[in-house]
């Protein structure tokens, strides 16, 4: 470890937010490099995924509220998600070499001291090791567990364009979806939704005319499916367009998450029940995390489309963890398609 450098750089909160993060929320610091202890690896990171869901994990209060999978964090704490990165050293017996490509929940900084058992060696399931950042493995088991499509059904996908979005519309269709229709927050991304990512309509919200109507030119017979990480106007309008026995599944809330006020933990909708009668609509929020067995399939399933060519893996690559705190920036702002990663 002689060649090693002394120092690495790695992102702390600097101040919590009262309402969304800014750039003044965060720095960028210098620290000794790590030294892993018994039992844990270094490894140099080579990639790390950026989230929104990282609002609430900044928040004024977000130790307060029980049941959300995110570790709350404070001014001084480093930030996290999760990495790809090449192992420097590990412990014998671990299985892992010097080299080895692993992935981990301790991204945001440029070399991680992680511990032996929360190390995942990657195995070239997958062609590319930023693949494995993608959200995909989340819209798999929300339309194989959390829904199941049927052949032929009409889905609805909020947020088509995010890192959940963009991988949904896609598998929607290998599943056997007959028509899939996303929603997106400008006319050049429900441009690309169409003509990149296989979507037969996008709805853009935020126009002139309500999503609700949008949703009812896109769907005259009406939806079978609503995988929703948005809320609000969206989840309204789906049960408007919604058929007799449709199915909605939630993900997500980003139409509180992401509000310019607030802790981003709370997402107020006024719904009509009587729909949810007489269509007999069933709704059911869901994680991936209920069906932990769906992800080695998803890897495997995913690994093979992409090398047919069934499916892609839209993302952007934000070069340097000086730029990292942009990158949230533009993922809170919905300035990208598909999945953010920052390389190192």
């Amino acid at each position: 470890m002689s060649d090693l450098p002394p120092t690495c750089r790695e992102v702390r909160l600097a101040a919590r937010p009262e309402g969304l993060p800014g750039p003044e929320h965060f720095d960028v610091v210098e620290i000794p490099l790590p030294r892993p202890a018994a039992g844990q690896l270094l490894v140099r990171n080579r990639f790390f995924r950026v989230s929104a869901s990282l609002r609430m994990m900044v928040s004024q209060g977000a130790e307060d509220v029980r049941g959300v999978p995110f570790p709350a964090l404070r001014p001084g704490d480093t930030l996290v998600e999760e990495a790809v990165g090449e192992v420097v050293s590990a412990p014998a017996g671990s299985g892992l070499c010097p080299g080895d490509l692993v992935s981990h929940f301790l991204g945001w900084r440029e070399y991680a001291v992680v511990d032996e058992a929360a190390c995942t060696r990657l195995d070239g399931t997958l062609p590319d090791p930023v693949a494995y950042l993608g959200h995909g493995g989340t819209a798999y088991a929300a339309l194989t567990r959390g829904v199941r499509i049927r052949p032929g059904d009409t889905v609805f996908v909020s947020a088509g364009g995010s890192a959940i979005g963009s991988m949904a519309g896609q598998i929607a269709r290998l599943l056997g979806a007959g028509r899939v229709i996303g929603s997106t927050g400008s006319p050049e991304k429900a441009e690309r939704l169409v003509r990149e990512l296989g979507y037969d309509a996008a709805l853009v919200r935020g126009t002139d005319e309500p999503i609700a109507g949008q949703l009812a030119e896109a769907a005259p017979q009406g939806i079978d499916v609503f995988l929703d990480s948005v809320g609000g106007d969206q989840l309204r309008a789906a049960v408007t367009a919604a058929r007799e026995g449709a199915r909605f599944v939630l993900i997500g809330a980003l139409s509180g998450q992401l509000a310019p006020r607030g802790t981003g933990r709370t997402a107020p909708v006024e719904l009509d029940s009587f729909p949810f009668l007489l269509k007999r609509i069933s709704m059911r929020g869901y994680s991936a995390d209920d069906d932990p067995e769906a992800r080695p399939e998803w890897l495997q399933r995913f690994g093979d489309w992409l090398r047919s060519g069934d499916i892609t893996f839209p993302h952007v690559r934000i070069t340097g963890i000086d730029h990292a705190p942009d990158a949230l920036l533009q993922v809170i702002e919905g300035r990208q398609l598909g999945t953010v990663v920052v390389e190192l």
